[in-house]
């Protein structure tokens, strides 16, 4: 019995001996030398990398940002008041990703890519990196594709193309977010997915975009990024970052893709947050040196790839806060920089009705009619020239006693069609529908009309008759005139 227990304890061994694989691994592992404010600074982590993630004891985990001869700084993801100073922190190998799947689409997450409306967990089978390098120059294309916003005054004077980078500017509380949630629920059934990323924004704010998402059902196509302002600002900073990761790999997917970063005055604020407690020496209005750098390598991944990739496009919408309309200040005059144009929404003009309150004369689209259908670039090809022209003798009309009657005639047409320009808010329009009102303000038919008598309602033609006036083609012809009834797929409700 002792011989056979022999034998089996012979064969029991031989077996581990044959099937032991030995494996020979180096583990990075640091030490906690200093925490607080979501910063940690390590020691011991020599072989680490710019952006690589790490593991703390206590399940936290971090990104590298400081990389310095004698430790290393991390920011936190999450909360580190469980850290302790001394406990062990290991590096994973691994630069920051997210997980991405087609099956975000109608939900909301977080800077870190996970759920947090309540709706269960997102099952994604690939992974894609945080800050991934943008688009070479052979891989792009030209913007020659319209990407409508729905707002009449954009398509027609400040046209966007798809893979264009357009930055909306102005002051709090002008209707910044408000330009942007409409070019996203323009979108349905245009094929285009979206994605809005919050910064730094009040939770009930960003309940009430996703109700209306909801409400006129744009959450079909849209996923939501938030990270909220009490969320610290590691996540406030990653964000913008995440969402063009879930952008981009819906576009390397031969997908068209609007993203909206709202707004990117919060993730420069703090990111001078971060690199203060980091020690980074501060330069300009106390931001670090490199704040350009994380700007531009963000938006510089906004592109229209190539047929050879599939004809995809990533058009990015980021928005600025002004203070007190200085576009001279040090964010707004990077970002800018770094866009194909701007929309410049005015305090004055938001103050005095007119809505969206899009200065037409200090916006541009560097893109231009290339974004544009060829029935929008003849219809509104003077339309700008005759606003800008309008806004000048505005001006000089103030100071002067008695104009001519063609100074009065163009004042009255420039009137006119900065009220055709009046749009409601969450009240896309399409684009023939555009042309029509363009057409008609531009060609005369609306120079019979006060401007009271003016006011845009969505109605089919013949829907109901024009009261008490008629359209006049021009002066003396007061007789209805067929070829703008034909051309109208709405009516111009005339009030007397």
């Amino acid at each position: 019995m002792a011989t056979l227990r022999v034998d089996e304890i012979h064969k029991i061994l031989r077996e581990r001996i044959e099937q032991y694989n030995r494996k020979v691994g180096i583990e990075n592992i640091g030490r906690v030398v200093q925490v607080g404010d979501g910063i940690a600074r390590i020691i011991g982590l020599g072989e680490i990398m710019l952006g690589e993630l790490v593991k703390f004891a206590e399940g936290t985990r971090g990104i590298a940002l400081n990389l310095e001869s004698k430790n290393v700084g991390i920011v936190l993801m999450g909360d580190g008041l469980m850290i302790q100073e001394g406990s062990f922190v290991k590096a994973t190998g691994r630069i920051a990703q997210i997980p991405v799947s087609e099956a975000y689409l109608g939900r909301v997450v977080n800077a870190l890519a996970k759920p947090i409306d309540g709706k269960g967990e997102i099952i994604a089978s690939e992974s894609r990196l945080i800050e991934s390098p943008a688009p070479s120059i052979i891989s792009r294309h030209s913007v020659y594709g319209p990407l409508q916003t729905g707002l009449i005054a954009i398509d027609s004077m400040i046209p966007i193309g798809c893979g264009q980078r357009e930055l909306i500017i102005g002051d709090r509380q002008t209707g910044k977010r408000a330009v942007a949630t409409d070019a996203i629920l323009n979108q349905k059934g245009q094929g285009v997915i979206c994605v809005y990323v919050a910064i730094g924004q009040r939770e009930s704010s960003v309940a009430q975009v996703v109700t209306t998402f909801h409400e006129e059902g744009a959450m079909e196509y849209t996923i939501v990024v938030a990270e909220m302002a009490d969320s610290p600002a590691t996540l406030q900073y990653l964000a913008p970052y995440t969402g063009a990761a879930l952008a981009e790999y819906l576009m390397y997917r031969e997908r068209h893709t609007l993203i909206i970063y709202d707004d990117l005055s919060k993730q420069a604020q703090a990111y001078r947050q971060m690199s203060l407690l980091l020690r980074r020496p501060p330069g300009r209005e106390a931001y670090p040196g490199d704040v350009f750098y994380v700007h531009s390598r963000l938006l510089e991944r906004a592109a229209k790839l190539i047929s050879l990739l599939g004809e995809g496009s990533m058009t990015a919408l980021p928005i600025v806060e002004t203070q007190s309309g200085d576009v001279s200040a040090y964010i707004p005059t990077n970002v800018i920089s770094i866009t194909d144009g701007q929309i410049f929404l005015s305090a004055d003009l938001f103050n005095a009705g007119i809505r969206p309150a899009i200065n037409v004369g200090i916006s541009v689209s560097r893109v231009g009619s290339a974004a544009q259908i060829k029935a929008m670039k003849q219809v509104a090809s003077k339309s700008k020239l005759e606003l800008a022209q309008f806004a000048e003798l505005q001006a000089f009309a103030q100071f002067a006693s008695a104009l001519d009657k063609t100074s009065q005639n163009q004042l009255a047409r420039g009137r006119q069609l900065r009220e055709l320009l009046k749009q409601s808010q969450a009240n896309p329009l399409p684009v023939e529908e555009q042309i029509a009102t363009i057409y008609s303000g531009t060609r005369g038919y609306l120079d019979l009309l006060e401007i009271e008598q003016i006011e845009i309602r969505l109605r089919p033609i013949g829907f109901e008759p024009i009261p008490k006036k008629e359209y006049g083609a021009g002066s003396g012809n007061r007789t209805r005139n067929p070829k703008v009834m034909s051309l109208m797929s709405y009516q111009t409700a005339l009030y007397s």
